[in-house]
C-alpha cells in the first residue's frame, strides 16, 4: 500500500535534516527556517494542507519547531541532561538543586553554573501558600534563579521560604546573593530548622511567553514543573522549590532502595538504558 503523501514529504525533510545534522554544509542546520508552506507546497507539488500534515509530523518527533509570526525552524540537536530527583532526604541535593549532575550521551565536561539570585518578598499565589501551609495573606521570601550547563539554560527555580525565617535570624534569605553553604544547612545551623525530607509533585504544561524566551522553544513545546516541598524536624513545610524544564533537553532518573548500581545510558539513544 502506497505510503500517504504528506508522510513521504516528511520522510523526505527528516531525512535532509539528518544529514544536515552530519554535514555543515547541510541544506537544512539546526536552527534553520524552513521554507514557507506555499514554497514547500511548490516544490513538493503538494496542496498547503499535505504540506501541513507533513509539518504536524515532522514537529511531533521533535525535529522542528513552529513559533508565531516566524515561521517553522529546525530544532537543535542536544545532549538530554539528567537530574536524579531523589538523594539524602535530609540535604538539598537532587531535583537539580546542586549536585548529582548527569550527563546522557557523552562523557564530556559539562560545568553548572547559577545565576545571582533575584530576591523578593511577596505574598505568595495560592498554590504556593497551599502547599506550604500558610495563611492566604502571609508573605514569604523568593528567591529566583536561571541555572546554566556550559552556559546554555536548562532550567528557571525559584524558592520560598516563610518570612518569619528572616526574624528569626535568617537574614541571609533576604541577600541577593548565592548561600555557598546551601540553604538547607544553613537553615539549620542560623536557626535550627532542619529538613528531614521532602515530597516532588511532577507537571507539564506548555511554556507561557517569558520561559518560550528564555529556553528559546516553541509555544507548542512542554515543560516540566515540579514542585519540591521540604518538610522540618516538625513535620511543617520550610520550603517550596518550583523548577521549569523544557522537556527537549531534560531526564529525570528517580531510585527506589539501597546501593543501586549508577545507571548506564544507550549512547546512541541518548537515554539510560538501566
Amino acid at each position: 500500500m502506497a505510503q500517504p503523501r504528506y508522510l513521504q514529504i516528511a520522510d523526505d525533510l527528516r531525512t535532509r535534516i539528518q544529514e544536515a545534522r552530519q554535514d555543515e554544509d547541510g541544506e537544512y542546520q539546526p536552527g534553520a527556517r524552513l521554507p514557507t508552506e506555499d514554497q514547500l507546497g511548490d516544490k513538493f507539488n503538494a496542496s498547503r494542507n499535505t504540506i501541513r500534515d507533513a509539518i504536524k509530523r515532522l514537529i511531533n518527533l521533535g525535529l522542528v519547531e513552529t513559533r508565531p509570526g516566524q515561521g517553522t525552524f529546525v530544532t537543535r540537536s542536544i545532549d538530554p541532561f539528567v537530574t536524579v530527583l531523589t538523594n539524602d532526604p535530609k540535604t538539598g541535593f537532587g531535583g537539580g538543586e546542586g549536585a548529582t549532575y548527569l550527563s546522557a550521551v557523552s562523557d564530556e565536561h559539562r560545568e553548572p553554573s547559577v545565576s545571582p539570585p533575584r530576591v523578593e518578598v511577596q505574598v505568595p499565589p495560592a498554590k504556593i501558600a497551599r502547599r506550604l501551609r500558610l495563611q492566604p495573606d502571609a508573605q514569604v521570601v523568593s528567591r529566583h534563579e536561571q541555572r546554566f550547563i556550559d552556559g546554555r539554560l536548562w532550567s528557571l527555580q525559584t524558592s520560598f521560604y516563610p518570612l518569619e525565617f528572616i526574624q528569626l535570624g535568617a537574614v541571609n534569605l533576604i541577600m541577593a546573593q548565592n548561600i555557598d553553604e546551601g540553604t538547607v544547612r544553613y537553615l539549620a545551623k542560623t536557626i535550627n530548622v532542619r529538613q528531614t525530607g521532602y515530597r516532588d509533585w511532577i507537571t507539564a504544561r506548555l511554556p507561557n511567553d517569558q520561559e518560550q524566551e528564555f529556553f528559546g522553544i516553541g509555544h507548542n513545546s512542554t515543560v516540566f514543573e515540579i514542585f519540591r516541598t521540604a518538610f522540618d524536624q516538625n513535620n511543617k513545610p520550610m520550603r517550596l522549590t518550583v523548577t521549569v524544564y523544557p522537556a527537549d533537553r531534560n531526564q529525570f532518573i528517580v531510585n527506589v532502595g539501597d546501593d543501586l548500581p549508577d545507571p548506564k545510558y544507550d549512547e546512541e539513544s541518548g537515554g539510560a538504558a538501566a
